[in-house]
Formats: structure tokens, C-alpha cells, sequence
């Protein structure tokens, strides 16, 4: 992973793009990591790793059981109702 700071990036923002579609750059203000400069391709498989985590959460919680959306929604409301009892 290639580190810049910002001002380089602004400078030399094409030869920033060229580097992220290898590999990722950290782009640093004030000597502290604010950005990472990614290709589109590793954006769309990060995007596809957490949709296939979360999708691996979701089958969990139907094979494990799970509350209805009415039963949230009245198990919210009687926490609710205790924390403003307080």
C-alpha cells in the first residue's frame, strides 16, 4: 500500500489513479491516514465480501430463529416504556 499526503495527491492526482488500480493508496493529512484511494474493481469486491457476510448473518438468524417484526416492534416499545419509567 502506497502512502501520500494530500497535497501530493492533489498535485499528482493522475499518477494517483494509475497506482490505486494496482493497489491501494492512503492519501494523509497532516501526517494522519483520511482517505484510501482504491481501484473500482477492489471497491466491487470489498462490496461483494460484506453483501456475502451479511447475507451468511441473515441465513444464520432464520435458521436460528429470529423475531418477527411484530414481535421487535412490541419488544422495543416495553424497553422504551422501562427506560422512561426511570
Amino acid at each position: 500500500m502506497n502512502t501520500v499526503n494530500a497535497a501530493y495527491a492533489k498535485q499528482n492526482f493522475g499518477a494517483c489513479v494509475a497506482d490505486a488500480a494496482k493497489r491501494p493508496v492512503v492519501i494523509a493529512k497532516y501526517g494522519r491516514p483520511a482517505v484510501v484511494m482504491l481501484s473500482y474493481e477492489e471497491y466491487q469486491r470489498l462490496n461483494a465480501l460484506e453483501d456475502d457476510f451479511w447475507l451468511q448473518r441473515a441465513q444464520d438468524a432464520a435458521s436460528g430463529g429470529y423475531l418477527s417484526a411484530e414481535a421487535s416492534d412490541d419488544f422495543m416499545k416495553k424497553r422504551l416504556a422501562r427506560a422512561g419509567e426511570k
